[in-house]
């Protein structure tokens, strides 16, 4: 065993997860945080001493059929679940017409967990069990408004991929389960091993749960003329090239007063706004998905220098690069604001 092994194995016992499967559950919510917890045991344990114990239950202990067709198959009855460390609730199209018994088992048994957990519309079934009243939650952003009229002791934040008020935590799309699971390993085992787990799976190493469930591509309005489209993309790929007027109106075939006039009125911002936007989301993904030095990273985001990707942050985030990397979290009135 290493020494990142033992360390994270340091007067922690092997916790108890519990899965709640139904039919109709989003497959990927199940997957996700599954794998990240199993993974675990690859940089904080063992597969005789596992830090986390899964097990998946269904009403009754019946196979189910995820969304898509592929059948789960469940190793408990959920009635005879007692209690659990953590319980993971997936979301899927099959909450709309879930057995209320599952709601009830929910409302009696997952309080006493030590952790409650849902992604995506997961969250429907806490907040029918009650147990997302007075708290602060998400879900996937199609489903927030509903979420926020449906159960108006909840209070619904659209904009994070995750949130966590005390023990009960909330994600938002399918991918971001990954996300939230990180996050508690993090917690339970430090970020050297959620490092790692996130190497070996491939995924972002530790998306903050205040980052938008956007990116700015996705947020910001894409441009009707292809043109216009072509050079949205090919700025968010390229943060460090020429991003000037000038530059992109070449690559668009306009000439600069077209093009900052058309790209204002298509995409919704001025072009100088979105590469100042593009580049930021660039510079903090890099931040918290790579060890680089701040002035490697201030290079690669096309920053003139570390000075100024510094001003950009204080300006946007009320944060240093140096802040941002040590507490992605750390977010202020100053970018919800900006978010606006």
């Amino acid at each position: 065993m290493d020494g990142r092994r033992a360390a994270g194995l340091a007067g922690l016992r092997t916790q108890s997860v519990l899965v709640v499967l139904f039919d109709g559950v989003q497959p990927l919510d199940v997957a996700g945080p599954v794998d990240v917890f199993t993974a675990a045991a690859r940089y904080a344990g063992s597969e005789d001493a596992p830090p986390y114990a899964i097990r998946t239950a269904s009403l009754g202990g019946t196979p189910v059929r995820s969304a898509g067709g592929l059948g789960l198959v469940p190793d408990l009855d959920l009635t005879e679940v007692r209690e659990a460390d953590l319980v993971l609730v997936p979301g899927g199209p099959g909450v709309a017409d879930v057995d209320g018994r599952l709601v009830s088992w929910l409302r009696e048994r997952a309080p006493r967990a030590g952790r409650l957990v849902s992604v995506c519309t997961g969250a429907y079934l806490l907040a029918s069990a009650g147990l997302l009243d007075g708290r602060r939650a998400t879900t996937h952003w199609e489903c927030c408004a509903y979420l926020a009229d449906r159960f108006p002791r909840v209070t619904v934040d659209p904009d994070p991929i995750f949130v966590r008020d005390g023990s009960v935590s909330t994600s938002a799309g399918v991918t971001t389960g990954v996300d939230l699971a990180l996050a508690l390993v993090e917690e339970d085992f430090g970020r050297a091993v959620a490092y790692e787990i996130a190497r070996l799976l491939v995924v972002h190493v530790r998306r903050p749960g205040d980052q938008p469930q956007f990116s700015t591509q996705l947020a910001a309005q894409v441009a009707r003329s292809d043109p216009l489209r072509e050079v949205q993309y090919w700025a968010a790929a390229h943060p460090a090239a020429d991003l000037t007027v000038p530059a992109m109106a070449g690559r668009a075939g306009l000439s600069p007063r077209q093009f900052a006039r058309a790209f204002a009125d298509q995409v919704g911002v001025t072009p100088g706004r979105y590469v100042d936007l593009v580049r930021l989301e660039a510079a903090r993904r890099m931040l918290t998905d790579t060890r680089d030095g701040v002035s490697a990273v201030a290079r690669r985001c096309g920053y003139g220098s570390p000075e100024a990707m510094r001003r950009a942050f204080l300006r946007e985030l009320g944060l240093s690069p140096t802040e941002y990397r040590r507490d992605p979290a750390g977010r202020t009135d100053t970018e919800s604001s900006s978010r606006r």
